[in-house]
């Protein structure tokens, strides 16, 4: 991958993140923002539609919503131990032919991804250097809904993330890793969608993550 911030990608969420990361979700399921998201997703009516999840790491989002109702699934992801331990799982839950991989960019793979009816970044908005890019891309490929969670950008949140960024980026200089992370612009990310045909269905907050779930 050409793209830095996805080499650090590669480079951080690591054979030993992806390993801790499914443990955890083989044990307590989805965090609280994601089973949020998918609660969401599930009241608009998901039986028989096709998922693309972007950045998906273990693929919470594709086992649950799969057992849920949904016929196909796609997972982007742009770490490959991340995209090994969503295989791993999706053969252990025995849904593994209903659901294929791409390792890489997104950006760089959209062009060659079929559009799908539910298009789903679980805190990936805030991994990305182009937001506005990113999910004009992927809005794109959404023919129904849209879900997100991404950081909220008011003022508090906006002072611990210039703080915790200041020392994360000295410590990523440090181990030579091009990982960074991104608080982006809510109504910028908004404008987007709306622009494209996209209306709020559904909003919610969590700390510093918002959850929203925009339909066509």
């Amino acid at each position: 991958m050409d793209c830095c911030q996805c080499q650090g990608i590669e480079k951080t969420f690591d054979r030993k993140t992806a390993a801790r990361n499914l443990k955890q979700y083989r044990r307590k399921g989805p965090n609280r923002s994601t089973a949020t998201l998918l609660e969401a997703l599930k009241e608009q009516g998901i039986d028989g539609l096709s998922l693309l999840d972007i950045g998906g790491g273990v693929g919470a989002i594709q086992h649950e919503l799969l057992k849920a109702g949904v016929a196909t699934a796609v997972g982007v992801d742009a770490s490959s131990a991340y995209i090994e331990a969503a295989k791993e799982e999706a053969r252990r839950q025995g849904h593994d032919d209903r659901v294929s991989y791409q390792f890489g960019n997104f950006v760089d793979l959209a062009k060659d991804l079929k559009p799908a009816d539910i298009v789903t970044l679980d805190r990936v908005i805030c991994c990305y250097h182009d937001a506005l890019l990113l999910v004009g891309m992927s809005g794109n490929l959404a023919s129904k809904y849209y879900g997100v969670v991404y950081p909220r950008d008011t003022w508090w949140v906006k002072l611990g993330w210039r703080v915790a960024g200041t020392l994360a980026g000295l410590v990523m200089r440090m181990l030579r890793n091009p990982f960074r992370s991104y608080l982006h612009s809510s109504r910028e990310v908004n404008s987007i969608l709306t622009d494209m045909g996209f209306q709020q269905r559904f909003r919610s907050t969590q700390g510093i993550w918002q959850i929203i779930v925009y339909a066509r």
